[in-house]
This record gives C-alpha cells, structure tokens and sequence, in this order.
C-alpha cells in the first residue's frame, strides 16, 4: 500500500477523529447536556443575561453570555477548574455547550476571569430577582414558605487585598477575612453565603454574600426586605434558624406584617425557665402527641409531641415546646461521647503530671491547662475537677560512691499535683430531664402546633442545598485572587443550585402524576425515590455522538440509550430518538 493510500489517524480539537481517504469519524461526548440544556432554556438565563449585562464589544471572540452559560454546565456536569474548562469544552459537540465549533478556541481562564469581571458589574438584585421571577412563573413555585440560611466558603491563602471591603466600578467588594468559621477551619479566612429557598422542592430563590466576619444575626432583615419584593408581599412564612430570634429581628418583621418560625437560643431566660420547671414542679408537664414518623416497614422511628400548654415570650411571641424520643437518644449519645471525650484528655492531662519530667510545677498553670480543657468541651458543667497539691519525697547521696551504711542523704521535696475528676450526677440528671426537648417561636396564629413544628423541620432543605454546594460542586475559588472574580463566581453557583434543583424538581414531579414510586437509577436496578441530578449526570454519562462522513455523505449516530434513560427522557417530556443529535 503507498503512503497514498494509508489511513490517517489522529487527535481532532473537536473529539476523537480517524481519517481516510474514505471515510472521517467524529466523537463527542454527550452526556446529560441535554436534560441541563432543557433547564437553562426554562430558566431563559441567556436572554436574562443579555438584558441585564453590559453589551459585549464588536470585536468579542466569545461572548460574555456564552461564558457564562459554559461555565454554568461546566459546574453542573464536570466541576474543572477554570484554567480547565478549553480542555473540558473541546470533548463536547459545540452545539450543545451553546457555541460554534470556530470559538472553541478562544477558550482560556482569562477570557471566562473577564466574563465574570463583567457579571459582577450587573450583579445585583434586579438580575437575580428577574431570573427567580421567571423561573417560578415558568415552573410554577409557590413561595408560601421560604427557608433561610448561611455557611461559610472558605479560603485557602492570604488574599491581602480582598481583606477589606471597598468600592469597584460602582459596586461593593466584600472583605475575605476571618469569622466563625462553619467547616470548623477557624485559621482560614472566609466570605459568609446566604440562602433562601422554597418549600415547594427546596429551590433556591435567592442568596446573598457577607464579609467573612459578619454576624448572621443582622443579615435577616435585608433579605427577608428583598424575599417582600420578590414575593410582592410580606405574606409568606420565613423559617430560620436561632439566629433569626433577636428581638430586633422578629420585632422589624412582625411590625411589617410578615411571619416568621425560628427556634428560641438557649441564652433567653424563657428557655431557662422552662427548664427549671422540668425539675422543680411537683405537676408533671403533660405533653400531646402530635405525629409519628415511620420507615416503609411501618416501624416507629420518632414520636413527636407538644406541651398541653402555650408560652409566651418576652416579646409576646407565641412559644412552643416540643419534645421528640429521637432526638432525646441522640442527645443521651452525644453527650455521652462529648463527657468520654472530655475525660480522656483529663486523663492525658493527668499522665503528664505524673511524668518525672513534667513542665507543671506550678499550681496556677495545671490550674490554667484545666480550664483550657474545660471551655471547649460542652459538658464542662458535668465534670467536677480538683487539683490536688502533694509533696513528693526524694533522696539523693550526699557524696559519691558506693552506698554504705555510713552513707548520708539528703531529703528533696517538691511539689506535685494531680486531678481528682467526678461526674456531677446532679447535673447530668438536669441534662437528662431535657433531652429530646426543644423551643419554637411565632408570630403565626392561624397554624397549629403541628403545621408549625412540621414547618421547622423542613428547614433541612437549605442544609440539602448547602451540601450539595460544597460536596457535589466542591465550591473552591482558589484558583481567583480578585475578589471581584470570586463574587461573580459564587453568583454562578447559584444559578447552578438552582438549575440543578430543578432538574430534581421536575423529574420528581412528574414520577408522582404517573405514579411512578421509584426509578431503578441505583446499581443492581436498586430503586430510587428521590432521584438527584448528580445520579442523573453518572446515569447519562457513558452517552456519546459519533458523526460518519462517507465523502460528501454524513451519518450520525448516538450511543443506545438504555431502558431506565429512556423512562426518564419520557418523564421530562423529551424525545429519546432525538437526544444528543
């Protein structure tokens, strides 16, 4: 055979492609591109996008949309670092990532760093507020509920000047600096990240950020002002957590008319004076059962009750105790880990001054080294500890050489300690009275105790959100040091959250109006009743498009969708003859 007539194969910047004389193949890869790509057209991001931000110059390569949109599906299907994402876009069908196959080139971090350069610019509420509208117009949210609240991102490295907050181009920066860290990393600096979202599928309707040292007890009154004009009414209930509950708080949204449930800290004197009453009353509290939760077997896991009796708050808010048997085991379990905990380092305490090389010679520093251990155990109050001063009595030889029995010693006494540690069973007996017992205030009188403890505990959907956002999406801007850049970045996570919800959203909706209780998504055909979108993105992963050109002839070809994809393509209202083509 000539070199003429030898078959060429080589890497293509579009896939994989083997050329002939003949005949060309193309792959990309497809993936679940086309169940986000239905999401973001619901969502109608890139004509949002367009409206609000800045019009891109004549001479772009790439628009700032397409940016955007890119690094939206990006996060969503891959998570690659930004300095990835040419790589990453090369192995898809350009269509489908929205772009033209001549602009894959022109993809690198610092045209997508200058396409967030121009998103912080516009990113302010009337964006976010104009997408979360659409979107609950275009998929019918109902906003009845919204739960708020924060966590932390944090930072690895010293960001000097993102330490501050300052003004850039008109807008506000935020400071990157120390707080109280929630991922327990109290030497890394941080930004706090707030979010609300839906009862109705837990779907984000709107987040906001706060300098790495702010209080989360002053950032709800802003965003309950902004969920008002979201909403167009103050008529929705806001749930939140402890820190909801100053009186400056409840006090700004009861005066406006709004509603509110969140759980009363247990620093306020109501707190401790229920708990007193547990102890000290010779009535016995009764309590009414309310509901129990079950498994799918029918089995008990919980039993929920409420005080036959209303409180009132200080600030005359309506006050409820509830009591739960599960949450009294946990609270039994946890306790007695933290109480095994503190022990054990008393006990490693205890070993040192016993060492014959000990550094605690002083009373006032085994003192000192106590009490550290103390402050940060929280069942310090269930330990009583003693130091405890004694002589220890040495002798040595006066002289050298061999003992005898003329030999003269001298006498050496210095001053030891040790701990005499007891369980306060006092104490624990209080702690044991309120286990599984907990306080929840309202300004609501048309709920019962049941509508509003069952509100609480969907307060977890925030929780959902936020674990998705640091686990699925391993939310790390470590690789920007403009802290313009990381806002902006932080801003297009929540789009993703939100398109991600969706998804689940949708898919989850329509299984429960065809009566399907599950999908066979897990290994095995195990079922799954809540399908999540990152079990939809591994599902359709392995898809792939091949285009054949035979000449001037083309075929393209898809791989074969399996059952259980095709069941959930029928489920979204797409057509699986026509999907990744």
């Amino acid at each position: 055979m000539s070199n003429k007539q030898k078959p060429r194969v080589q890497q293509s910047n579009q896939g994989f492609s083997a050329q002939s004389d003949e005949v060309t193949l193309r792959s990309w890869t497809v993936g679940a591109l086309p169940l986000v790509n239905q999401i973001l057209e619901g969502m109608n991001l890139d004509e949002l996008l367009k409206k609000h931000l800045p019009q891109d110059g004549p001479r772009m390569k790439l628009s700032t949309r397409a940016g955007l949109l890119l690094l939206v599906r990006n996060i969503l299907l891959s998570r690659e670092p930004i300095y990835g994402l040419g790589e990453w876009a090369q192995r898809h069908a350009p269509e489908l990532i929205g772009l033209q196959p001549r602009q894959l080139q022109y993809l690198n971090d610092d045209r997508i760093g200058r396409s967030l350069d121009r998103l912080f610019d516009r990113m302010d509420n009337s964006l976010i507020i104009d997408v979360v509208r659409h979107v609950i117009n275009r998929f019918g949210l109902s906003l009845e509920e919204l739960h708020n609240d924060s966590t932390t991102v944090t930072f690895h490295g010293a960001y000097d000047e993102a330490s501050q907050e300052g003004i850039r181009r008109g807008m506000e920066t935020l400071g990157i600096t120390w707080g109280h860290n929630k991922d327990h990393r109290p030497d890394l600096k941080q930004l706090l990240y707030i979010l609300t979202v839906t009862e109705d599928g837990g779907v984000p309707v709107y987040f906001t950020l706060g300098n790495g040292n702010t209080a989360d007890d002053t950032t709800h009154i802003e965003t309950w002002e902004l969920l008002c004009q979201l909403v167009g009414s103050p008529d929705f209930l806001y749930v939140a957590d402890c820190k909801l509950a100053s009186t400056k708080n409840l006090r700004a949204i009861d005066a406006r008319g709004g509603r509110f449930v969140t759980v009363l800290p247990r620093t306020r004197r109501e707190d401790n004076a229920f708990r007193r009453r547990l102890l000290e009353s010779s009535e016995p509290i009764r309590w009414n059962d309310l509901y129990d939760i079950t498994n799918d077997k029918g089995d008990v896991l919980d039993r929920l009750s409420v005080v036959d009796e209303e409180f009132r708050t200080s600030d005359g808010f309506r006050l409820l105790w509830y009591f739960s048997h599960r949450k009294a085991e946990q609270d039994a379990i946890t306790r007695a880990r933290q109480v095994e905990k503190l022990r054990g380092e008393l006990d490693t305490l205890q070993e040192r001054l016993r060492s014959t090389r000990t550094r605690f010679r002083e009373q006032a520093k085994v003192e000192q080294a106590v009490a550290k251990l103390l402050s940060e155990s929280p069942v310090s109050k269930l330990i009583k500890v003693r130091v405890v001063e004694r002589e220890l009595e040495t002798f040595k030889q006066a002289t050298r050489g061999r003992p005898g029995a003329d030999t003269q010693y001298t006498r050496r006494v210095e001053n030891r300690y040790r701990l005499d540690v007891e369980l306060d069973v006092a104490r624990l007996a209080e702690a044991v009275t309120s286990d599984g017992k907990f306080p929840l205030m309202t300004n609501v009188r048309d709920l019962s105790e049941e509508e509003i403890l069952r509100a609480y505990k969907r307060q977890p959907l925030v929780e959902k959100r936020f674990s998705q956002f640091k686990n699925d999406f391993a939310v790390a801007p470590v690789y920007l040091k403009d802290v313009s850049r990381i806002q902006a970045l932080l801003g297009v996570y929540f789009f993703v959250l939100m398109a991600q919800t969706l998804l689940e959203r949708q898919l989850r909706l329509a299984m429960k109006q065809q009566g399907r209780e599950a999908l066979p998504l897990y290994p095995e055909g195990r079922p799954c009743k809540a399908p999540t979108t990152r079990r939809l993105v591994d599902l359709f992963e392995p898809i792939q498009r091949h285009e054949i050109k035979r000449g001037p002839a083309s075929e393209v070809l898809v791989t074969k969708l399996s059952r259980v994809q095709r069941q959930i393509l029928k489920l979204l209202g797409m057509k699986a003859n026509a999907y990744g083509k």
